[in-house]
């Protein structure tokens, strides 16, 4: 690649994050769904034309959230399984490093929540949808390897026959446990059931299925 290729394509990647960047602080103030073509040009100072130079449509451009999210999620899936002892506690500490993430950055958990909903057709799919799919893909693979290690370090029950089965189950688990906490708070606290009980509830389910006898 020459040197003006390579400026030109660094240009067009910081240009594309200063955009996801308008859109998450955008999102922030007036919710994903008033979001905006409009409202993210104007934040990124940017004309619209250029705005759709590096994002298809609206949904095109929460997919570039949630790609996002997916990056610092797997960021700190990689931080939980690092500190962590087993393969057990690994899988633990990812489950509060999600927990935490849609506390700390709830447009972005957002966003990601919605295109959680879509299928795209990997052979038609748009480069952010395509970057999601990659995304989901090196979380998956990261819970699977500490799945793997809890087998093989006697933490996690040597009868799972199918590591990614029970990544997947846990990740959908895990992420509508978390939308419960978002979008039925008030449903909860009638139940007499706090979010961080049900949080706590639900890690202590996966660990006590999972764990070896």
């Amino acid at each position: 690649m020459s040197y003006i290729v390579e400026r030109r394509q660094e240009e067009k990647e910081r240009r594309r994050a200063e955009i996801v960047d308008a859109a998450e602080a955008a999102g922030r103030d007036v919710g994903l769904d008033a979001l905006t073509m409009d409202d993210v040009a104007r934040r990124a100072r940017l004309s619209r034309a250029l705005l759709y130079v590096y994002f298809q449509d609206r949904s095109d451009l929460m997919f570039g959230l949630a790609e996002r999210a997916m990056n610092m999620l797997h960021g700190r899936f990689a931080e939980a399984a690092d500190r962590s002892g087993t393969g057990l506690e690994q899988v633990s500490a990812m489950g509060r490093a999600y927990v935490a993430f849609s506390q700390e950055f709830p447009t972005l958990f957002d966003a990601l929540a919605r295109c959680e909903l879509e299928s795209p057709d990997p052979a038609q799919c748009s480069p952010s949808e395509q970057a999601c799919l990659t995304g989901g893909d090196k979380l998956q693979r990261q819970l699977v390897a500490s799945i793997e290690a809890g087998v093989r370090d006697g933490s996690i029950r040597a009868d799972i026959s199918s590591p990614m089965l029970m990544s997947v189950t846990l990740w959908g688990f895990m992420h509508g446990i978390i939308q419960l906490t978002t979008t039925k708070t008030h449903a909860l606290t009638h139940h007499g059931v706090s979010a961080k009980s049900l949080i706590d509830h639900a890690i202590s389910m996966i660990t006590r299925d999972l764990k070896a006898p």
